[in-house]
């Protein structure tokens, strides 16, 4: 079914039920995608996920956002900005992904984590907003 739904998808990929999102085809996955209960990918721009990534039960990531300047935002005006997030990676159960956000390659991000920021490769982040709490070797 995720063939179907997903812009693309990589071999061995798999999702876990009462997955949501806004249109599907913006969600491009590479090989051995695990998306586990609960995940929400709000897709109103690409989401770009690398090989071997598990998302935690309800990982959130976002591409839609709201202006900042009253008159838009009441206005029902949406922006969005592309998220990616690279090779082997791991997202921790109910972390969040905010608009714009690029991980590098070997992130682990804490549960309860909300990453405001893109982080480069090797890293370990965590916490609100989430921050760099350990490097890992290549």
């Amino acid at each position: 079914m995720i063939k179907q739904l997903f812009g693309t998808v990589g071999t061995g990929s798999e999702v876990r039920p009462r997955f949501i999102c806004d249109y599907g085809y913006n969600i491009h996955v590479g090989n051995n995608f695990f998306a586990n209960f609960d995940c929400i990918l709000l897709d109103t721009c690409p989401i770009t996920i690398g090989d071997n990534v598990l998302l935690a039960p309800r990982v959130q990531i976002y591409t839609a956002a709201h202006p900042l300047d009253i008159q838009n935002r009441t206005s029902w005006l949406g922006c969005d900005k592309a998220v990616s997030i690279g090779n082997n990676c791991w997202l921790g159960g109910n972390a969040v992904v905010l608009p714009g956000v690029h991980l590098g390659n070997n992130v682990i991000v804490g549960g309860g984590a909300v990453v405001t920021k893109s982080f480069g490769d090797n890293v370990v982040i965590a916490g609100n907003p989430a921050r760099v709490i350990k490097h890992l070797k290549e």
